[in-house]
């Protein structure tokens, strides 16, 4: 066995506990030393009482790594380690990152990522928004992302589907588990056109507590949040919370203000989401009112003094990340955002193994 199957093996027993796992590794120096470390161990050094240490190690003793693998292979159910290259960059952000990822289906290679959330119980003014925003950023060559939950959850991903987009669902259960039970056939279908992820391991059913944990990672994965229909007290807004908390933009649908479906979202409208009436609002304020736009745009183009570093640094020939970041002598972070909006921008393209070259 390798350290990356040790790694899902404690994503089985600490699912959900993503900043427990980084500890952990810490700890004892790496995810294997970690597993074969002695029940006593995984109390002193480990941080865990004995109540903890007992059951984890009960529970490790009665898991088969190589079996668990096997059957996901059999479900056709990936699984991405931070440190592989098919990990979402954007989620690499992130203060709590999962060490990784279960996924069926392939996640998009495209430089725009946006999540729609909103009400499980919307009104039909929100299911139609909801539905046709998605679909106008899916053809703008965006990403929709959202929780396959009921309500706008599933519009958003219906609308990206029918434009032939890509969308990608983030669960709060196992990646093989379908919930809500009515969408199977949505769930088929987000396979078959972008990706189903999740943190928690297959078979790993929808507790009331996954939810919030999962919302994290809607937003993490995109690089604006856009609520629509969200009640006083919607799992929404602790979505858009969560992108405040990782820098990342939160916008808002407005809707009647006799609603209970509006309140949540015209609450952050006053408080400064960015107002959306429709999908252009949204490229807009990312800086991408149109995606890959003709090859003679540089000059019609604003772009930020990051911006115009790095791309003053680029040719032609691919160039490694770390090299571009060295030449730019920028911090690490700000190299990368620049990348991301000079690619939303048509300026730049992104090749396999996270080289970059500019467009000419």
């Amino acid at each position: 066995m390798n350290e990356r199957l040790y790694r899902m093996g404690w994503q089985y027993l600490l699912a959900g506990r993503a900043r427990r796992m980084w500890e952990l590794r810490e700890r004892f120096g790496s995810f294997e030393a970690a597993w074969l470390a002695t029940e006593k161990e995984l109390g002193e050094r480990g941080g865990f009482d004995l109540r903890g240490a007992a059951e984890l190690a009960a529970r490790r003793k009665g898991l088969s790594l190589e079996e668990e693998e096997e059957k996901m292979a059999k479900l056709n159910i990936k699984y991405i380690t931070f440190e592989d290259p098919d990990y979402p960059e954007l989620l690499r952000q992130i203060p709590d990152p999962p060490p990784g990822l279960f996924v069926r289906g392939a996640l998009p290679d495209a430089a725009l990522w946006v999540a729609i959330v909103g009400s499980r119980r919307p009104t039909p003014y929100g299911l139609l928004v909801a539905e046709s925003l998605a679909k106008d950023l899916a053809r703008a060559g965006a990403v929709v992302v959202s929780g396959m939950a009921r309500g706008i959850d599933s519009a958003a991903h219906r609308g990206a589907l029918s434009a032939g987009g890509f969308t990608v669902a983030v669960l709060g259960c196992g990646p093989d588990v379908v919930y809500p039970p009515e969408n199977r056939r949505l769930m088929d279908q987000i396979v078959a056109g972008g990706a189903v992820v999740s943190e928690f391991p297959p078979g790993a059913p929808p507790e009331p507590w996954h939810f919030p944990v999962r919302n994290r990672l809607i937003s993490g994965l995109s690089q604006a949040t856009v609520v629509v229909e969200a009640g006083e007290k919607s799992g929404a807004l602790i979505t858009a919370d969560q992108a405040l908390e990782q820098g990342r933009e939160v916008m808002a649908v407005p809707g009647p203000v006799h609603s209970p479906q509006s309140k949540g979202t015209n609450r952050l409208i006053k408080e400064g989401a960015r107002l959306v009436e429709g999908a252009s609002d949204v490229l807009e304020e990312l800086g991408a009112g149109r995606l890959f736009p003709p090859s003679s745009r540089e000059a019609s183009l604003s772009l930020t003094p990051d911006e115009e570093a790095v791309l003053r640094m680029l040719s032609a020939a691919p160039a490694p990340v770390d090299a571009i970041i060295e030449g730019c002598g920028l911090e690490a972070p700000r190299v990368l955002s620049a990348l991301m909006f000079l690619e939303v921008k048509g300026l730049v393209r992104q090749f396999p193994g996270r080289l970059y070259a500019r467009r000419f």
